[in-house]
């Protein structure tokens, strides 16, 4: 199937007489026919259905769909973007290890690879995106347990080039993960190029609404888990009966890992009905994708061609650093730009506050035009430094483009330069 089909149709399929929408399942737990029964899932988590905190039928069939849209051979829908960025990395890291990252990515996951992870004794060594590969293989250490980059970087708009990073990953024996919110996999699938784990905000494009906040990690079932470097999945797991996940769950290993482990202990599963609200964006999410594209184009060079506008970064416009490589990863640059005007903060705060149409909100990826200033919000925590790396300047502004009319949201943007 294609993926308008497959946002419709993947993950739920209802038999004779059942609801077409996938139902609400609004309960936390699953009754038994006798003791012996409920007991031997407690031995095989998978065999069915326990409680809410592990799986639940609305959140899963919003999980097979996501799954069968990228590629992968299972997903795990999780309370956050920040939570499926922690457990992806978690479910394969431990104190005392590193990984690798390139700078330029979410102001919440640098902060959390920076600071946080550092607590728990796990080291994050930074390289910049478009580092040769001798300069990224001399970030590796013996003790590196995966890479991680952001497809379409959030604010920066740069474009990670996996197949780059993928090689030098599976030199090292080691995963490659991918944050793929911006493009979803409408505009792109990083299994595709190589990447290995692919995690997702679906508070973003694929909600669409500025509804619920949620986050998803997909399993492309492709990494060989056995090459001696991950005991958490090859060795017993004794806090489940000293289960190998390779050996019982195979491709699956992974993603099985963290929802019998991490979601166990972490908790951070959606609701069902935060699951059912995503379903619905995600219904018309190759619709939109198509518009936002489109919007976001026209936007970029209409502000390309003012005399305010210092600069403007947007992948899909000619002449742009990462034109090239968009059109190598991308069907399309999605709907959000980011631009500086020549007179710098004291502009930029000018400018946004002048927006009539555009909300000034901390939310990006929306179906209604927002606008922030990332240097005072999402990275406003990162050293001035940090923030450089990560492609964030003072005067930077992050506008994205929703689905009102394109000649109203040109409007707005015209009103508010002058």
């Amino acid at each position: 199937m294609k993926n308008e089909t497959k946002c419709l149709h993947s993950g739920y399929t209802p038999g004779n007489t059942e609801p077409r929408v996938v139902p609400i399942v609004q309960s936390t737990t699953y009754v038994y026919d006798s003791t012996e029964e409920i007991g031997s899932v407690f031995d095989e988590p998978t065999k069915s259905l326990i409680y809410s905190r592990f799986a639940n039928p609305t959140v899963m069939a919003v999980e097979a769909k996501i799954a069968d849209l990228e590629g992968g051979v299972g997903a795990m829908c999780t309370s956050s973007g920040q939570a499926a960025t922690l457990l992806a990395i978690l479910n394969i890291c431990n104190a005392g290890d590193s990984i690798v990252s390139v700078s330029q990515i979410y102001g919440g996951s640098l902060n959390l690879f920076s600071f946080t992870f550092k607590r728990f004794g796990i080291e994050c060594i930074f390289v910049d995106t478009d580092a040769s590969e001798d300069d990224i293989r001399a970030a590796f250490k013996p003790n590196t347990r995966l890479v991680f980059g952001e497809m379409l970087a959030n604010p920066a708009l740069t474009v990670f080039d996996v197949e780059k990073f993928a090689k030098i990953a599976h030199e090292k024996n080691v995963p490659l993960i991918v944050d793929n919110t911006f493009p979803t996999p409408i505009l792109c699938k990083p299994f595709d190029f190589g990447a290995d784990i692919i995690v997702h905000s679906t508070s973003k494009y694929m909600d669409g609404h500025a509804l619920q906040v949620g986050g998803v990690i997909v399993d492309s079932g492709n990494f060989d888990w056995t090459s001696g470097n991950f005991p958490e999945i090859t060795e017993p797991d004794l806090s489940y009966h000293g289960i190998r996940y390779h050996e019982v769950y195979g491709k699956a290993a992974y993603i099985i890992k963290a929802r019998m482990q991490l979601m166990r202990d972490f908790g951070v599963y959606p609701s069902a009905h935060s699951a059912f609200l995503l379903n619905l964006g995600l219904e018309t999410l190759a619709l939109r994708m198509d518009r936002y594209c489109e919007h976001g184009l026209k936007v970029a060079e209409f502000l390309q061609s003012s005399d305010k506008v210092a600069k403007v970064n947007y992948p899909g416009l000619k002449g742009d650093r990462y034109y090239e490589l968009g059109k190598k990863y991308l069907k399309g640059a999605g709907g959000v730009i980011t631009f500086a005007l020549k007179g710098g903060k004291e502009a930029a705060v000018k400018f946004m506050d002048s927006l009539k149409l555009a909300s000034n909100a901390i939310h990006v990826a929306d179906i209604r035009t927002c606008v922030l200033h990332p240097a005072t919000t999402t990275h406003r925590q990162l050293s001035e430094e940090k923030m450089l790396a990560a492609g964030v300047d003072p005067g930077m502004i992050r506008f994205s483009v929703g689905l009102e009319h394109i000649d109203d949201i040109l409007a707005d943007i015209e009103q508010a330069l002058k």
